[in-house]
């Protein structure tokens, strides 16, 4: 049941850390991959970083904004000549900062930029809002499908800021975790919520990965001060997360619509 040959599997952010790793989990059970960003370089790097790891997937690449509705629907159209119906969706866009002093969007409540927070905004809501409705449409119309939305563990707990400093104390914290990061996150629960109930009688589930902190570039210091607060101890392997895309975009879930996987190493429950 885990099979998806003869699936199609669109991933938006799909040249970034997590959109590569969902990509080489779909592709290993036989679906097709379409990866779409914003930079083509990119998209180019996470094709061959893919096929390194997965040498007979087949991979589609596409440079889309999906803050501009209408680059989608003519990624649509692009899809239809080549007669790729997508399957299973992987509403995965989204801006997350590094977490350094030297950011400009790492700022603290009172000098964040409000220009910011809409571009979170742009690209990490409504980016999923647009791909959502308009490929969610096209599988309401075959009566099937799977949308997986990615949010965050810091969608169901607040940022501890204390986390950014090697002191541990918020008075010395000097790079924030940005306040759009939240509210983007939280929001992909309020969608994911109305997109299940609002399909569900079309045969197209919609169900979210809450992922935790991914081990890559951070700092020894912020690695150590995660860990603290994690039961298992250990930032997620980029790896971590391939069994959880493929359960929600295979049968093995078809009884599953609108929830939230949460696979964050436990640090939500304390």
């Amino acid at each position: 049941m885990f099979d998806l040959k003869n699936k199609n599997s669109l991933i938006t952010g799909g040249a970034g850390l997590l959109g590569r790793e969902h990509a080489i989990a779909l592709s290993k059970f036989k679906s097709k991959i379409i990866l779409i960003d914003i930079d083509k370089r990119k998209l180019n790097n996470a094709k061959k970083y893919i096929l390194s790891k997965v040498p007979y997937a087949k991979i589609y690449t596409y440079c889309v904004d999906i803050c501009d509705e209408n680059e989608i629907k003519n990624l649509l159209k692009k899809l239809k000549l080549k007669k790729i119906f997508i399957n299973i969706l992987i509403n995965n866009a989204a801006i997350d900062p590094k977490m350094d002093s030297a950011s400009k969007i790492n700022k603290d409540l009172l000098n964040y930029d409000t220009s910011f927070l809409k571009k979170e905004i742009d690209v990490g809501l409504l980016g999923a809002f647009h791909c959502s409705k308009i490929f969610g449409s096209e599988m309401a119309k075959k009566k099937q499908g799977s949308i997986i939305n990615i949010a965050s563990d810091l969608a169901l707990s607040g940022p501890d800021q204390r986390v950014y400093s090697k002191t541990e104390k918020i008075e010395d914290v000097k790079s924030f975790k940005p306040i759009g990061y939240t509210i983007v996150k939280t929001g992909i629960l309020g969608l994911n919520r109305y997109l299940a109930t609002y399909w569900a009688h079309k045969n197209v589930r919609v169900n979210c990965l809450v992922p935790g902190a991914v081990k890559n570039t951070q700092s020894k210091s912020l690695i150590k001060n995660i860990i603290k607060r994690v039961p298992l101890k250990r930032l997620a392997k980029k790896t971590d997360y391939h069994g959880a895309i493929v359960f929600l975009a295979s049968d093995e879930s078809s009884y599953m619509t609108g929830q939230h996987l949460v696979v964050d190493g436990g640090r939500t429950i304390w």
